[in-house]
């Protein structure tokens, strides 16, 4: 209901006016049935932008955060996430790691679209940085096609720590959905959640024209904070 509500009738008809959101590549995404989208992760209008190009509902899996706010701004924001398809998992390992796989399981067993951001946290400079092993998980277990995308110029609307978006537009190019088949059964092999992460990687920068950095970009986001707070963790030494 909110889905529907938030695409058709609040939000969706104005952001397309202001922010004459682009598509390529759309017949790339199945019509019916389960399906992997897999998208670099520019800013968070990319939950945004993204469904509003699409004709399917996309569900996301999103921070439990969103959805425990108290007062109105609490309320506003867990309607507005349920706007845009995105179901509420806790972060973390372990338990947390696994109840969100299998929460992504379930929502491709519904035969419906999973999208999900493999380098786990926004680019904190446009770049393409290394991928989470979990896309290759849900991929390899799940035995659904994984289709790239790439979000275009969406950090360029809303940077990291703007509330309100500038008005630029945005894009949305998709490219051709890949099957990982020959890896059946081997969803616990970390070398095939490896190879198959990188190769949807690999898709995405083809699609997005970004510069690839082999480094996980949470990892350097907390090496920037702790730069410019002064915090040391190092080791001693050259």
């Amino acid at each position: 209901m909110y889905y529907q509500l938030f695409r058709h009738v609040l939000l969706g008809p104005g952001l397309k006016i202001i922010y004459r959101p682009w598509a390529e590549g759309l017949k790339n995404i199945p019509e019916s049935g389960p399906a992997i989208l897999a998208s670099n992760h520019l800013s968070f209008a990319d939950s945004i932008f993204l469904p509003l190009v699409m004709k399917r509902k996309l569900v996301f899996l999103g921070k439990a955060e969103y959805f425990d706010g108290r007062g109105i701004k609490g309320a506003a924001t867990r309607a507005f996430m349920a706007g845009v398809g995105t179901i509420p998992v806790n972060r973390g390992g372990g338990r947390a790691s696994e109840a969100a796989l299998r929460t992504g399981l379930q929502v491709l067993a519904n035969g419906e679209l999973l999208g999900i951001y493999p380098e786990g946290s926004r680019s904190p400079d446009a770049r393409l940085y290394r991928g989470k092993t979990g896309v290759a998980r849900l991929a390899i277990e799940s035995g659904v096609p994984v289709v790239p995308v790439a979000m275009i110029d969406t950090h360029i609307a809303q940077p990291i720590g703007r509330r309100i978006p500038n008005r630029h537009p945005t894009g949305v190019r998709v490219g051709e959905p890949l099957e990982f088949s020959s890896y059946a059964g081997r969803q616990e092999e970390r070398k095939a959640l490896r190879e198959v992460t990188d190769t949807i990687m690999a898709a995405i920068q083809d699609v997005s024209g970004q510069e690839y950095v082999d480094r996980d970009s949470a990892k350097l986001k907390r090496e920037i904070d702790h730069e410019r707070r002064g915090i040391w963790d190092g080791e001693l030494g050259d």
